[in-house]
């Protein structure tokens, strides 16, 4: 798709802004998730390269370290940045969903944890960038006009989006599925009463989390339908963006949820449930089901 070069530069300011206001609003527990240390390292690089398309784009025909600067660069820029964006969309679903795993089922140290986090981000960042330079098929696309004549660039557009909630949706429905089919199956007599109460805290887990997830995101489902499935398409720059990184951790643990229903620790209060800032994990359990599902000594 092509856009303006003004309308990119709009488009950089806007998102930085909602970067910048999001890490605001999570400030008080942002690092205390691989999601959160990313979403800091996003706003960062994406304040840096609204800065340097402006930069660019006022100064088309100056010099840089002997190096003539042309709207060329403004583009080139652009879409090297949204095909890095685009390649990090996995990645960093893989990663995020295996540190909500840990956090839920305290397979890791939350002294560490912050290290761990940083330096998996640190190296994701290079690790996808040398991918986007050395191992995949990218090719810039430039207009073959001269550079005093280019106020349009030729942007991709991102469809891992449609991919990755596509793929999450799919597996939270199969993790429902999962617990309602494992809570259906009839218990050996000696151990059904136990087995009952278990398999209801666990029914109860999964409606609590779904309808605490629905709830909060609606509108932004609805939303995220709605401009997935216009013809357009999101621009790859535009993709990876804190708004839906906060979307992607509120899915993450809603699945995480689903598929480990960690009921009798989430009755005892004794499961951590991963930092989200619009989600609020709170289950309520009865008395007599939270003394039925503590494990027997």
């Amino acid at each position: 798709m092509n856009i303006s070069i003004p309308s990119i530069l709009r488009g950089l300011g806007g998102k930085c802004l909602l970067n910048w206001a999001l890490v605001f609003l999570q400030r008080n527990h942002i690092c205390k998730s691989f999601l959160g240390v990313f979403s800091v390292s996003l706003a960062v690089v994406d304040t840096l390269l609204t800065l340097s398309v402006t930069a660019l784009h006022i100064h088309a025909d100056g010099h840089l370290l002997g190096l003539k600067l042309t709207r060329y660069h403004v583009c080139l820029l652009v879409q090297i940045i949204g095909e890095v964006y685009s390649a990090l969309q996995w990645p960093v679903v893989v990663v995020a969903g295996l540190d909500h795993f840990s956090t839920i089922t305290r397979r890791l140290k939350t002294t560490t944890k912050w290290i761990s986090c940083l330096f998996v981000n640190c190296l994701l960042w290079c690790l996808v960038t040398l991918y986007v330079f050395l191992l995949s098929d990218f090719r810039p696309v430039m207009e073959e006009v001269s550079h005093n004549l280019i106020h349009q660039c030729w942007v991709f557009h991102t469809p891992q989006i449609l991919q990755v909630a596509t793929f999450l949706f799919l597996t939270l429905g199969c993790a429902v599925l999962h617990a309602v089919r494992s809570t259906s199956k009839n218990p050996p007599l000696k151990d059904q009463k136990t087995e009952q109460s278990s398999a209801h805290a666990r029914r109860r887990v999964v409606h609590q989390t779904l309808n605490i997830f629905g709830n909060t995101w609606a509108l932004f489902l609805f939303f995220l339908a709605v401009v997935l499935l216009l013809p357009v398409g999101i621009p790859a720059y535009l993709g990876l963006n804190i708004a839906w990184l906060c979307f992607l951790n509120s899915l993450l643990i809603a699945v995480v949820l689903c598929a480990v229903c960690p009921a009798s620790q989430l009755a005892q209060g004794l499961a951590e449930v991963p930092s989200d800032s619009f989600c609020e994990w709170r289950f309520k359990f009865s008395l007599a089901a939270e003394e039925r599902t503590r494990p027997q000594r």
